[in-house]
């Protein structure tokens, strides 16, 4: 005969309740789906995840009121968080079944020390990934500025630490001036990540203009935290060619940013305070510097005085020593002068002697030359003058003045004239 389905859970109910093993049994968990508040039931589901995240498991889990305050309580004194989505849990329990809601896990108490160690466990894998990729120390080696000013601070805008942090760098006894800009992101809840990468996104974009980036973040609970411990955030961080600065949280927390910032510092005030003495110690460099110039000059001024003073001690011995020199070598010159005058006047009368015979024979060679060429053209001229062309029975034949080389220029009936060597004959061409 065929059970109603009540029927079948009745029995499914008894068979898990006869089970002593299911009756107090501890198990390891993430939290998913959590509801309840003070003094109520809380519910939720109760996942198991393969290394991709898909789910093994999921069983309904509950914290009934009179456990809940107390289980709570538990888990946020050792890791300031309550139960809530996204956490890794090892509760104790038994397990229920009831006809009308099904299966559950109904919980008692909770261990945190595997919560804390699963948090660490998250830091410790992201910090190994880092150190796989090489970047783990890259933000570390950035060199900082000797006194930053210019800084870009990442910050909930209405959030306490950001005032505080703002408020001590504008009251210092120094009255330092510092150029801060507010990028302003979710500092707290699933979305801090994201939210923290654009404001590195916007700020990178102006990189020129800031010394440091700053990261701030006031005290709340440890897990108000975990947002800062993401691997993409981290990596992002530890890549930024500006250096980052980060004061997250009291002084006993630490997030994976804290491990790969330039500096780490424990709360936005005591960011604020690392930025003033940066500050401080730069003016007390540059003022000791002032001084031991101011002493330097003073010492080199005092030295070039003494200097001077005996140099201008020394001007009139030196000048009247040099004086005496030079009288010693004017009647050294004096002296030798008639002899060396003597000495060069002879040298150049023998030089003037030698240059006159020289000119003398070049003057007379140069004339014996002259000579030769005059009588070679004379009797060159001599031989082609036309009038000892007409004493060998020549003639030159002209007419009005000109003389005739060829006989058809002379028409008929022309006068022509014939030069001799003795006297002119005129004729009239046939």
């Amino acid at each position: 005969m065929a059970m109603t389905l009540t029927e079948l859970n009745r029995l499914i109910s008894r068979s898990i309740a006869e089970v002593p093993e299911l009756r107090d049994v501890w198990v390891v968990a993430e939290l998913s789906n959590v509801s309840g508040g003070k003094g109520t039931h809380w519910y939720m589901d109760l996942l198991e995840k393969d290394a991709s995240g898909n789910n093994l498991a999921r069983m309904k889990g509950m914290i009934w009121a009179q456990h809940s305050r107390a289980v709570n309580l538990k888990l946020y004194q050792a890791t300031g968080v309550y139960f809530r989505d996204g956490i890794k849990v090892m509760v104790r329990g038994q397990v229920s079944f009831h006809p009308s809601f099904g299966m559950g896990f109904s919980i008692i108490d909770v261990e945190p020390s595997f919560t804390v160690g699963d948090m660490e466990r998250i830091r410790r894998e992201i910090l190994e990934a880092l150190r796989r990729e090489g970047i783990i120390d890259r933000n570390k080696t950035l060199p900082i500025p000797t006194a930053p000013q210019r800084v870009a601070v990442i910050s909930s805008e209405g959030a306490a630490g950001y005032g505080d942090f703002v408020h001590q760098l504008g009251d210092t006894p120094e009255g330092f001036v510092f150029y801060t800009k507010l990028f302003p992101a979710r500092m707290q809840g699933k979305e801090t990540a994201a939210s923290v990468i654009a404001a590195l996104d916007r700020i990178e974009a102006t990189r020129d203009f800031w010394d440091v980036a700053v990261i701030i973040r006031g005290g709340g609970a440890s897990s108000d935290l975990n947002g800062f411990d993401n691997l993409e955030l981290a990596r992002r961080v530890a890549l930024s060619p500006i250096p980052i600065v980060v004061g997250i949280g009291h002084e006993r927390d630490r997030t994976v940013l804290d491990e790969i910032a330039a500096v780490r510092c424990k709360t936005p005030t005591a960011v604020a305070a690392w930025l003033v003495d940066n500050l401080r110690e730069a003016l007390g460099r540059a003022t000791e510097m002032t001084q031991m110039i101011v002493r330097l000059v003073q010492d080199r001024l005092t030295g070039d005085r003494r200097r001077l003073d005996n140099a201008a001690s020394m001007v009139p011995v030196l000048a009247m020593k040099r004086l005496q020199s030079a009288r010693a070598d004017l009647s050294r010159i004096t002296m030798r002068l008639p002899e060396a005058a003597a000495r060069a006047t002879s040298e150049a009368r023998m030089k003037l002697d030698r240059i006159r015979l020289s000119a003398e024979a070049a003057a007379e060679k140069r004339i014996a030359l002259g000579r030769g060429q005059l009588e070679s053209l004379e009797r060159l001229v001599a031989v082609l003058d036309p009038a000892a062309t007409l004493k060998r029975g020549y003639s030159i034949t002209r007419v009005n003045g000109h003389a005739v080389r060829n006989a058809a220029d002379i028409p008929q009936g022309t006068e022509i004239e014939t030069t001799l060597a003795e006297g002119k004959v005129k004729s009239t061409v046939l």
